[in-house]
């Protein structure tokens, strides 16, 4: 194993180790701190460059092995940032103009170029690496475990429950490093036995997952890589429900995972009224349906390109992948909450869902991934109380910029009118019960019946903090009936 160190002396200092291909990690002991954004272009293969722009904060070295490639230095977070300029891109977070939703952040947040939006990761295991024991001289043992020996302890101890409903996937971020999506994700994988069924490399799938991981906004309080290693986890609980585990082949399994890790890849924070209403650009692309689902999913189908990962498959099964993923995460699309559940419904009432049948099996995997999306209310109330703060506060956020914008409050984002307790009310009336009820016929578990009484408590305890907030009123939130009069249940049943 080829190891090269290079040093540069001055008032700021820098290393970068190459071991078969470039790990640079960069070190400034610049008590300031700012965002510098560094471009190589046209370098030729094995030279050294310093970027004169860089020179005042901060001297970047960059062995260039083969082709360009863009580095981003972030000292205020210490985040590094490498990535090939070469390669597939498709509808990607940077690749169209757009409004910089940065703007609607902290000014600490702001600090961040424009520019730096297209910069993305080759090998962004910073996180995960900086207390490698690798770096300390130290044998790592082969193993397909993601995490560091550093955390092995807890979080692999969290991970041997990764089944249980009250997964904690807050602590599990915290032992993880902010890699909960990565290292869950992989754990999950190889624990349904895909990596060896389809002879994944481990390496493209680890990218592939720093990547999607990377590709979440972290500075948005709800829809990030939490919510989307939360979403996966209760993906994994439901595929092991028996009606489920007994018919699901692994391509289900698989086409699951993925589409719960990326489901909200590259979220901007914001609904997809507020884009139709600024006249976005995704809003134009996708002719104001399913913006966000649709952004979503070619942002997942390009990162999947790019890391090549099933790049040893058929191209008429790579392109079957790509749209039957599709197919699963347009399904979270809440607008057409009403039409998915009346089709769920009337499959239930009839009794003909057979699960031999592909499509059918397809259809369950669009309702399974539907209620780990808004699972939120079924979890305990340590947990689901964690999310209502944090989406009612991304509502809010939005709303404060409508309002300074002069763009009309969206329902649910006005934080003087609304409450947590009232929108989470709302929310668990109109959406969530209906759907977990059904489900509940379909699957009339011990896990389908846990998620019902938490869901019953939540709502209970919501109604309390009303109570208290307002001395009596309404359970719900009329502007739940506001968005869309469709999704008003029917009376549910658990038949």
């Amino acid at each position: 194993m080829m190891v090269r160190y290079f040093w540069m002396f001055g008032t700021n200092y820098m290393y970068a180790v190459e071991i078969s291909i470039i790990v640079l990690f960069c070190f400034c002991f610049d008590p300031v701190g700012i965002s510098t954004l560094c471009t190589v272009i046209n370098s030729s293969p094995g030279e050294l460059i310093i970027l004169p722009e860089c020179q005042n904060k901060i001297e970047c070295v960059l062995n260039i092995t083969s082709g360009s490639c863009v580095i981003f230095k972030q000292l205020s977070t210490r985040d590094v940032r490498v990535r090939s300029r070469a390669g597939f891109e498709t509808e990607r977070r940077g690749s169209h103009p757009y409004i910089d939703f940065r703007i609607f952040h902290s000014n600490s947040e702001i600090e961040v170029s424009v520019s730096a939006r297209n910069v993305r990761r080759l090998l962004s295991f910073q996180r995960y690496l900086r207390s490698s024991r690798f770096f300390r001289g130290i044998t790592v043992p082969n193993s397909s475990n993601i995490l560091d020996d550093d955390y092995n302890g807890q979080a692999k101890c969290m991970l041997e429950k990764v089944g249980n409903w009250n997964f904690d996937i807050f602590l599990f971020d915290r032992l993880t490093n902010g890699n909960s999506l990565v290292s869950l994700t992989f754990h999950l994988f190889n624990l349904h036995g895909l990596i060896e069924h389809f002879q994944l490399d481990t390496m493209k799938l680890r990218r592939f997952l720093v990547m999607v991981q990377e590709d979440y906004h972290s500075q948005n309080p709800y829809h990030n890589a939490v919510h989307a290693a939360d979403v996966t986890q209760a993906m994994h609980c439901y595929l092991k429900e028996p009606k489920l585990s007994e018919s699901l082949t692994p391509w289900d399994v698989l086409l699951s995972l993925i589409a719960a890790a990326t489901h909200d890849l590259d979220h901007p924070g914001v609904n997809q009224p507020f884009l139709i209403k600024t006249n976005h650009y995704l809003a134009t692309l996708y002719k104001n349906t399913s913006v966000l689902e649709n952004h979503h999913w070619r942002s997942a189908v390009g990162l999947l390109r790019e890391s090549g990962l099933f790049a040893h498959m058929s191209l008429e099964n790579r392109q079957l992948m790509e749209s039957q993923i599709g197919d699963l995460i347009l399904a979270t699309d809440i607008s057409q909450q009403n039409e998915y559940l009346s089709m769920f419904r009337s499959h239930l009432d009839r009794g003909d869902l057979c699960l031999e049948d592909a499509n059918h099996r397809h259809f369950i995997l669009q309702m399974a991934l539907k209620c780990a999306d808004i699972c939120n209310p079924c979890r305990t109330w340590e947990l689901s109380k964690q999310w209502s703060e944090k989406v009612t506060e991304e509502f809010f956020h939005q709303g404060d910029i409508e309002k300074k914008y002069h763009l009309g409050v969206s329902p649910l984002c006005d934080r003087q009118t609304e409450t947590i307790a009232n929108i989470q009310i709302g929310f668990m009336t109109y959406l969530v019960e209906p759907l977990f009820a059904e489900w509940a016929r379909f699957s009339n578990t011990r896990l389908s019946q846990t998620m019902l009484g938490h869901l019953g408590l939540n709502k209970a305890s919501w109604k309390g903090v009303q109570r208290e907030q307002s001395g009596g009123g309404e359970d719900a939130d009329p502007a739940f009936e506001e968005m869309d009069s469709d999704i008003l249940p029917q009376e549910p049943r658990l038949s």
